[in-house]
């Protein structure tokens, strides 16, 4: 039994077709606003890929990219489909097309929803990779004299002054790592040197952040160095009282920006798969409404139309057998091969046979 079968008149199939034609249009529209979303991620990250470590993050809009071209291209044809569809004679010529298309379309379709919900997949990955970036960039940040290096120091620099934040997960991160570099340290300083062979690794270490760190915002003047010693600064303490540099880590600050970006890209995308959905169910009953005019050869009729010829049930069963048979195939040719008693059968009696031919008596 055929589910959700709906009767179409003439009429009926005209306007649907000339519906479809109009919402293919528009499809290629949101296409392209899939191509523009997955782009603009794709540009957003790559400002930041130096504070990023290496991995698949770029996964999520090369798909979107991928899918909003595809999606301009199959629905472009779709419109054409559908416009030749109001025209009994012009369907003839697209009705083999027509269950290949809704195959691939449906297909389509289902990326667009891989890529939705990629988009909120992908905070565990994002976040992994700027800590390992900015982890990186915040211990070579003093290296502005090494080559493939000396941009990190403004890189950071920016990033927390845009972003009002400091260190990876806090300013505290800044105390773990030398961050100036040794060309601007004064070794003949007793102080210097004393904290230098004070640390086991023989760096530089110090309480203290880079300005970009400082909060512009705060009446005090900027507290950068012995941040933990109260004794340093005239009434400040540093456990009770607010500081004046920014406390949020850039890793939550990325973080928390790219999230909603991704949150907007996928509801975004999850309404043009709704919209893809509904035009790809008005095809299936276009082409179905259409193949059985076809077959009653009353072209002014009324045809149904409908989703699924048979039950879910008996679909699925159906399709399954077509792929078990598929892999069958080979196996069929092989052993029908072995089998066949007129293949490969020696002829024990291949020369010439002396047979004894029987003289006709002549007529008298």
């Amino acid at each position: 039994m055929a589910v959700l079968k709906v009767k179409f008149t003439k009429t009926k199939r005209d306007k649907l077709a000339q519906i479809l034609w109009i919402l293919n249009w528009v499809s290629v529209v949101s296409g392209i606003i899939l191509f523009s979303l997955g782009l603009f991620l794709k540009i957003e990250i790559k400002k930041r890929n130096e504070v990023m470590a290496k991995g698949d993050i770029n996964s999520v809009p090369n798909m979107l990219i991928s899918v909003g071209v595809i999606a301009c291209i199959i629905n472009f044809l779709g419109g054409k489909i559908c416009y030749d569809c109001s025209d009994a004679n012009k369907f003839s010529r697209w009705k083999l097309v027509m269950l290949p298309y809704i195959v691939c379309t449906f297909c389509f379709t289902f990326c667009i929803l891989m890529g939705a919900l990629m988009c909120y997949t992908m905070r565990n990955e994002l976040e992994e990779s700027l800590y390992l970036g900015l982890r990186d960039a915040i211990k070579f940040y003093k290296d502005t004299d090494i080559p493939g290096r000396c941009f990190l120091k403004k890189t950071v620099d920016m990033l927390q002054i845009g972003f009002q934040c400091c260190g990876n997960n806090g300013f505290r991160d800044w105390f773990e790592v030398q961050w100036v570099s040794a060309r601007y340290l004064n070794m003949a300083s007793k102080e210097v040197m004393d904290r230098l062979k004070s640390n086991v690794d023989g760096k530089f270490l110090v309480d203290g952040v880079p300005f970009s760190c400082c909060n512009p915002s705060s009446p005090r003047p900027c507290i950068q160095y012995q941040l933990t010693n109260n004794s340093a600064h005239y009434n400040y303490d540093f456990l009770t009282e607010e500081l004046n540099i920014w406390v949020k880590g850039c890793r939550e600050a990325l973080l928390d920006y790219y999230t909603a970006i991704m949150r907007s890209i996928g509801i975004a995308a999850l309404l043009i798969w709704l919209f893809e959905l509904s035009v790809l169910t008005g095809v299936r009953y276009l082409q179905t409404a259409m193949k059985n005019v076809l077959l009653l050869g009353d072209l002014e009729g009324e045809s149904d139309g409908w989703l699924l010829e048979n039950s879910f049930m008996e679909t699925a069963k159906y399709n399954i057998n077509i792929i078990k048979n598929l892999g069958k195939a080979n196996q069929i040719s092989t052993v029908s091969g072995l089998n066949d008693p007129n293949i490969d059968v020696q002829n024990t009696n291949c020369g010439k046979n002396d047979v004894a031919t029987k003289s006709i008596p002549a007529a008298s």
